[in-house]
């Protein structure tokens, strides 16, 4: 029994060990591809400017449903304020801000987009203009997946970091 195990383990090592990279820089090759972020090309890319000009828009307008109708159903948004899932959380989240900061001026600025599966990763920030009593001008950094949904990009999650509280 214990020579058919041996024989067993050996011959996994091998057939394992024809898989691995044979030279340090295969190695070092192989472990940078799997955490190397892989730019979307140029042409897909722009594609999100009109996602990011509708929820601009939206934003301005203080339309919450117009808003949250850019978002997949099931999405997830992190914002300082919490944790929000789906469109209605969503919307909600959006309705409370507008009525709380009257905010205006929204403008989206995505730097860097990468592509990963069907999906973008966009990286960059917003601005806008609030008033809790006073204009004050704030800025969220932010992170979006972006996924297709039929012909149009759709945003399945974001992250955002604000100074503004909105």
């Amino acid at each position: 029994m214990k020579i058919k195990f041996l024989g067993g383990l050996l011959s996994l090592a091998l057939c394992c060990s024809t898989a691995l990279p044979t030279s340090a820089q295969e190695k070092d090759q192989a472990d940078s591809f799997l955490y190397r972020a892989v730019p979307a090309n140029p042409e897909l890319a722009q594609q999100l400017d009109v996602i990011n000009r509708q929820l601009d828009e939206a934003f301005n307008k203080h339309d919450a449903v117009a808003v949250a109708a850019l978002f997949t159903v099931n999405a997830i948004l992190m914002a300082p304020a919490g944790i929000f899932s789906g469109r209605d959380g969503i919307e909600k989240y959006f309705s409370d801000g507008f009525q709380r900061l009257n905010p205006s001026d929204h403008l989206t600025k995505i730097s860097r987009v990468y592509a990963f599966g069907g999906d973008l990763c966009g990286i960059g920030g917003r601005s806008m203009t609030i008033y809790p009593g006073r204009p004050i001008q704030g800025a969220v950094y932010l992170i979006r997946v972006y996924t297709r949904v039929g012909d149009t990009w759709k945003i399945r999650a974001e992250v955002d970091k604000s100074s503004a509280g909105l």
